[in-house]
């Protein structure tokens, strides 16, 4: 089939330009975008100036159905189909990728807000999820052994398991995705995405490629849609797995519910990301570094740095002082300027959310040293900008340093030995990432061997694992056995089927 583009954005290539016309995004089932049967839809809003670029339908069970009959048809076909004859689709589809990876940054940074900049890793790190994909016949291979008794061989295989889900977020519209159905397709198995409403545009252009690259019918679907397609995807009794993306409740929800129905899940949920400063550490480094980790993406990333920790009253002092410095000369805009370092929050709803917690913060007697909710010059009256703020005196029991902000708020709180700021860190439900700034290699083992997080930076703001590594926290931050991308894909994506042999002789000899 001729791909059809069901997306309501034409970037016009010549100078890129964008030109909008509203339109009802469609869903992908069966080699084919068709529309959702759902009557009812949620808005596609472009933060940076509150524009309508889109309805996106709020799907039915009758389109999840149907997405994930596709999927377990096209199931036997595709597991038959030789792992190197797989993976040349994603070698055609990384291609094309690459050639279009500016239309998508610009697709992203439409729908979400934020920066082009941001925007481009945001896409960059989704191909590389498709080349590591690329390399699953080595990671496929399996493993044997001649006689494990006498005259008996074994030999594990891995293989496919059928129909895999996956539920994304609104954050990283274009990366997120290729984090879980490269993996489980390359593996053998078929898969039906689910992405966030708020930002189904980039995926549209994205399943508009993988068309282009040749996937067979139903091997891979999207449907739209809110929390009903959710809840009938983790359910569906065809449905082998499911990963998950977005907040700890919801992930907390999705784990139960699909693994008491003995279904394989990896939810990823929220964060509370600690930065402990010590006093040997290269502070103007760190400043910049802290600054980025917390500000950029707007905060809304969940490897966002949170709260931050200054061990010792010198420490602490010159982290207030350099941090205000920095926080106030952040440049807040459409992410399409070049000069933007801080794009908009995706909605009305997360703004108000982030100010309310501002001023609890405030409430409770911490100094709002940066305040963010003063009013912007320069930008759309209707976007949803929030200037960064800095937040200091934080301490342990205030809700600013229990709660997740996604948005870009830095909370600076002191510690008197480095002891206690482990001892912060760790008391808190989540643990998805910590940093610690240091020059000390000593320092630096004990953080890695003491703290609770399973994603650990040193000297790193935003400690993200690349493909080949794998990525989830740990406590509330993470819900399931595997995580996600790496080669534990292939674990999760797969079974081990172990045979033993023994061959008796012939009576006859030939």
């Amino acid at each position: 089939m001729t791909a059809r583009s069901s997306s309501s954005v034409v970037l016009n290539k010549a100078d890129s330009a964008v030109s909008r016309k509203i339109n009802r995004v469609e869903n992908y089932i069966n080699g084919a975008w068709v529309f959702s049967e759902g009557t009812e839809s949620v808005p596609v809003i472009n933060p940076a100036n509150g524009e309508l670029l889109a309805e996106c339908p709020l799907g039915t069970e009758g389109d999840v159905n149907r997405a994930v009959e596709a999927a377990k048809k096209a199931y036997t076909g595709w597991r038959e189909t030789p792992v190197i004859d797989r993976v040349q689709i994603l070698f055609r589809l990384k291609t094309l990728l690459e050639a279009h990876a500016d239309e998508l940054a610009q697709l992203v940074t439409l729908e979400n807000g934020k920066t082009l900049s941001e925007a481009r890793g945001d896409v960059r790190r989704g191909i590389q999820m498709v080349e590591m994909a690329c390399g699953m016949p080595s990671l496929l291979m399996g493993q044997s052994a001649e006689d494990i008794a006498s005259g008996i061989d074994c030999e594990a295989v891995r293989r496919p398991l059928g129909v895999f889900v996956a539920i994304t977020p609104f954050n990283f519209p274009a990366m997120v995705p290729f984090w879980f159905w490269p993996f489980a397709v390359a593996s053998g198995n078929t898969f039906v995405l689910k992405p966030s409403e708020r930002v189904p545009l980039t995926q549209v252009k994205v399943f508009e490629l993988i068309e282009q690259a040749g996937m067979p019918a139903g091997v891979i679907n999207m449907v739209q849609g809110g929390k009903d397609v959710v809840n009938t995807l983790i359910s569906h009794p065809d449905v082998k797995g499911i990963s998950f993306v977005g907040s700890t409740p919801v992930a907390k929800h999705v784990y139960q519910t699909a693994t008491g129905l003995g279904k394989r899940v990896q939810a990823l949920g929220g964060a509370k990301n600690f930065m402990v400063v010590l006093p040997d550490a290269k502070l103007d480094q760190a400043v910049g570094v802290v600054t980025e980790s917390c500000t950029g993406c707007a905060g809304q990333r969940c490897l966002a740095g949170s709260v931050i920790l200054g061990v010792g009253d010198q420490t602490y002092k010159q982290l207030r002082e350099k941090l205000k410095f920095s926080t106030e000369n952040l440049v807040v805009g459409e992410g399409t300027e070049a000069t933007t370092q801080v794009g908009p929050l995706i909605s009305q709803a997360a703004l108000e959310r982030v100010k309310g917690l501002i001023q609890s913060a405030a409430d409770e007697g911490a100094e709002i040293l940066v305040d963010g909710r003063l009013a912007l010059d320069g930008v759309d009256p209707a976007g949803y900008y929030l200037r960064p703020t800095l937040i200091t005196g934080v301490t342990p029991e205030m809700r600013i340093a229990r709660e997740e902000v996604f948005g870009p708020v830095i909370c600076l709180g002191k510690t008197e030995t480095f002891e206690e700021a482990i001892a912060w860190l760790n008391q808190s439900p989540y643990a998805n990432t910590t940093s610690l700034f240091t020059s000390s290699g000593s320092a630096a083992r004990q953080f890695s061997y003491q703290v609770d997080p399973s994603m650990i930076g040193i000297n790193i703001g935003v400690p993200a694992p690349m493909a080949f590594f794998s990525f989830g926290g740990s406590k509330d931050s993470f819900f399931g056995d595997i995580k996600a991308h790496g080669s534990g894909s292939v674990n999760f994506y797969t079974d081990t089927k172990v045979t033993v042999k023994r061959w008796f002789k012939e009576s006859s000899i030939w």
